[in-house]
């Protein structure tokens, strides 16, 4: 790791220790952005340890800053939520941009990790694909439970299969892998057999 990239991905925890939200990590209250992030680059280090610096530093900033921008300030439904989004991506790469100028990376890569960070062609960029697919292991791991926990089953289904549509072959692979609870794998089998 050079140093410049070890410096960007601290600066970017140091943003994301300041998140008001928190996560229960072992009993303790932990930032949940940075939570998140750590989580996003220790995936990527086990299925993709060869990346390059840029797109280590655009998995780490996937939500940096993330609570700045509150999804009540958009309109309620799908069209609020996609601008609500697109805001998000943009200042997540601003952000990501931003540090590694300020650590001495030239301008071309801050705008190659801004590409990755905001999905820019994403069937056809590797990393932004990648990014995509580290976001998705992430999610069914860690989050997957909770939020189908709140959920109707039809909606779960549903999302998964979008979720699966969005992932590279490779990722589906590792995801059939993943260590679910019974009921949590049963929908996944349903999601994917409805495909």
């Amino acid at each position: 790791m050079s140093a410049a990239l070890n410096l960007v991905l601290d600066a970017i925890d140091a943003i994301n220790q300041q998140d008001p939200n928190v996560e229960q990590i072992d009993g303790q209250p932990q930032p949940k952005e940075l939570v998140y992030g750590q989580r996003m680059s220790q995936c990527l280090h086990s299925f993709w340890p060869d990346s390059s610096e840029h797109l280590q530093i655009a998995v780490r900033a996937q939500h940096v800053k993330r609570w700045a921008i509150a999804r009540s300030e958009y309109p309620e439904g799908k069209a609020g939520y996609l601008k609500w989004r697109k805001a998000l991506g943009q200042l997540h790469a601003e952000t990501a941009s931003e540090l590694m100028l300020a650590n001495g990376y030239a301008p071309a890569d801050a705008d190659r990790t801004a590409a990755i960070i905001r999905k820019e062609k994403l069937k056809s960029n590797p990393e932004s694909q990648t990014l995509e697919d580290v976001a998705c292991l992430v999610f069914l791991s860690y989050y997957f439970a909770p939020f189908a926990a709140k959920h109707s089953d039809e909606k779960i289904i549903s999302i998964l299969q979008k979720t699966w549509k969005k992932m590279s072959a490779t990722a589906q692979q590792i995801a059939l892998k993943a260590d679910l609870p019974a009921h949590l794998a049963a929908l996944v089998e349903q999601a994917l057999a409805e495909i």
